[in-house]
Parts: C-alpha cells; structure tokens; sequence
C-alpha cells in the first residue's frame, strides 16, 4: 500500500515541480540580469510602416494617433486597417493624416485577417520593416526607431517590453494582473533572454523585417496569432529577439473587461502551449538547439495564476497521501518550489513591478486566484474558441 501511495504522491507532484522549476529559473534570472543594451543605430534611417489593426476604436484612437504623431516622418508611415468596424474609427483616423485601409469581411473576423490586408496593400511599395501596433498602444518616437532598426539589423523579428500601465484608481484585481503581466513580458522575457531562448510574440510591438513577413501566415482566427507566429519563426531558425530597451505601453480594462480579456488570451495560450511545447523541446534536443527547447519548456509554463494553482492544490494531496503513510519529500519539495517562486516574484516586483502594484495589493493574490477560478473551469468545461475584442474604458465590449 505504501509503495502505491509513494507512486501517487511522486505522480502527483512530478509536472508541477518541473514546471515551477522552470518558472523559478526565468524569474531567478530575470530578476538579477541586467537588461541588454541594443546595438548603437546607424546614421542610416530605414524605412517602416506601422500597421494598427481597428476594430470599432472610435473611443481612442485619435488620442493613440496623436501621440504617435510626432514618431512619424519621412520614413515611417502609419496604416490603420479599420477592419469589420460598425463606427466612425476610418473617419476619425483619416482626420488625422493616416492612411486608412477599410475591411469588411465578417467571415474571417480577428486580428490576423486585418494585419494580412494592411501587409498585402504594401507590396507594392514595401517597406524596410513592418511594425505592428495596436489602436490603444503607445510607444516614444526614440524606442519606435530602436525597435525597427534593431529588427533590420538583426534581421529578425523584434518584441518590445509591452506592460499596461496601472492607474491610481484601478482596482486591486486589475493591479495584480497588471503585475503579473509585466512579470511575463520583461522578468521571464528578459530571463529567457539571457539563456537563449527566443522571445514571445506578444501581439502589439512587434518589428518585422521586410523579408520575414512578407510570406508570413498572417491570416488566421488563431485567439494568440501572434505567440504561434513567433513558434512558426523560432522553428524556422529565424528566432524573434527581445528588446527591453523599447517599451510598448497600453492603459488596463475594467476589472471585468481585464477577466474577459485573459479568459481569451489563457484559453489560447493554454491550448497552443499543449499542441507545441512538447515538439518544441523535441526539436530542441534533436537539433541541438538548448534555446529552442527551452522555448518548449517555457512555452508548457502554464498562467503565473493556474499554475501556482495547480501547484497548491498538488501540495495538498501530496501532504494528504504522506499523512497516509506515503514518503512526505513529494510534499516537502513542493512546499520549497512554491516558497522560493513566491520569493523569486517578490524579487521580480522589488526591482521592476514596484509602480505596477502596491506591497499591500500584492498581498491580496489569495484572492486574485480565487477570482480567477471562473476562468480556469471555462478552460475545462467550455473553452475559449473564438476572437473578442476587449473592451475599453467607459465603453462595453462588442
């Protein structure tokens, strides 16, 4: 009996210890490392284009174009592609100055569809790099010109440090999120900077040589078409590169706008790590390419949330199985994986999360993950299929 229950405790415990490990190391990492510096630009100033997917911005967009303005010039153009929109985003937009492409095809509805028609209308005059951006992003004139000659230099595709920005007026909930977002997007990139791996996509941006994207598959439905485009790069040996030095900013939704919109994007991140994070780290080992494996195992890192979930309610059997009479290191081990991520995540917010969330709210991630239990029983009950544009501020989603 014992050895049944030492077999189960071992079981139990076995994914949540390896995928704390490999959390643990990014946050080890990224916490301590300094940030790498972008190669010194040349006197020469490629060409871009920005591409700005709209769906129904009509709220916001003239103030994104306005603070993008003064980044714009000889050789960076604007394209917004007001794609599906039911409102006056293409009015407001050309106001402006920005060129303005209109979609309406309700068929093929998503981010993806939109970013292939503005790509397909620059083919006849394309440019050196394509920068992606979203219609409620904002990024300074100095990190926009880094991004893009960084990625033609490289000659590869390039992810800013995207964060949301935490108002004083935002909810504990939000601020955690934003917390726990800024810990994905600059702690754990950066760490997996300095071992090799590539970096994650992230949707808003992002800089792509000319070469790259122009055959690039664009056109999807995909709920994260943007960490498959980086999967489909990394693979192809063309591995996209992180860039702290260039900062993507974004203000946060609502509390429940923020729960909708990582219920989309945890759903789609959640079943893309589950198709590609094991042929990942195959791949890896059989090309002889640490990065890319490590890529995969990064990639199988479930939601800081889920995870930490999984891993209480791991400890949990665990200690029942040992008071059963089965060997207790399962749980001991775990209890000490679970304590050093907590401390490497304090370490993460003393030196970058700071603005993000108060050492007070931070104490309330009790309650952020009981308040993201709705969100993990969709994934095993009803999972997220398809694209929904979240919702801005003072405005109700589509």
């Amino acid at each position: 009996m014992t050895v049944i229950l030492d077999s189960l405790s071992w079981c139990l415990a076995a994914v949540p210890l390896l995928l704390l490990a490999v959390l643990l190391t990014e946050l080890m990492v990224g916490a301590l490392a300094c940030g790498r510096t972008a190669s010194p630009l040349t006197d020469r100033r490629h060409s871009a284009a920005i591409l700005m997917p709209a769906h129904n911005e009509a709220s916001g967009i003239a103030r994104t174009l306005a603070l993008l303005q003064p980044a714009l010039n000889e050789t960076i153009r604007l394209i917004v592609i007001a794609d599906n929109c039911s409102d006056d985003t293409a009015a407001i937009a050309g106001a402006t100055g920005a060129t303005v492409l209109e979609r309406h095809d309700t068929s093929q509805r998503g981010k993806g569809h939109a970013l292939a028609f503005g790509r397909d209308a620059l083919r006849a005059d394309p440019p050196d790099c394509v920068v992606v951006l979203d219609a409620d992003c904002e990024i300074g004139g100095a990190d926009l010109r880094t991004l893009i000659e960084t990625a033609v230099a490289r000659q590869r595709p390039v992810q800013s440090c995207y964060l949301l920005r935490t108002r004083a007026d935002d909810r504990p909930m939000t601020q955690i999120s934003n917390f726990a977002f800024l810990i994905k997007n600059r702690v754990r990139q950066r760490g997996a900077a300095f071992i090799g791996a590539p970096a994650l996509l992230t949707g808003t941006g992002m800089a792509f040589p000319w070469a790259l994207i122009a055959e690039a598959p664009l056109a999807t439905s995909h709920l994260v078409e943007d960490l498959v485009l980086g999967i489909d790069y990394a693979r192809k040996g063309q591995a996209p590169v992180y860039l702290e030095q260039a900062t993507t900013w974004s203000d946060a939704a609502s509390q429940q706008d923020t729960l909708t919109q990582r219920t989309r994007w945890e759903h789609g991140y959640v079943s893309t790590a589950l198709r590609y994070g094991l042929p990942l780290i195959g791949e890896g080992l059989a090309r002889l390419k640490p990065g890319l494996a490590w890529f995969g195992l990064s990639l199988m890192v479930p939601p800081l949330a889920l995870l930490m979930s999984l891993a209480l309610a791991a400890l949990a059997g665990t200690a029942l199985f040992a008071l059963l009479g089965a060997t207790p290191m399962p749980a001991l081990l775990l209890a000490g994986a679970i304590a050093l991520t907590a401390l490497a995540l304090l370490l993460g917010w003393a030196r970058d999360g700071r603005e993000a969330v108060s050492g007070g709210t931070l104490a309330r991630i009790p309650l952020y993950l009981a308040w993201k239990i709705p969100v993990y029983l969709r994934l095993v009950r009803k999972r997220e299929t398809q694209w929904v544009r979240t919702g801005r501020e003072g405005e109700r989603a589509d």
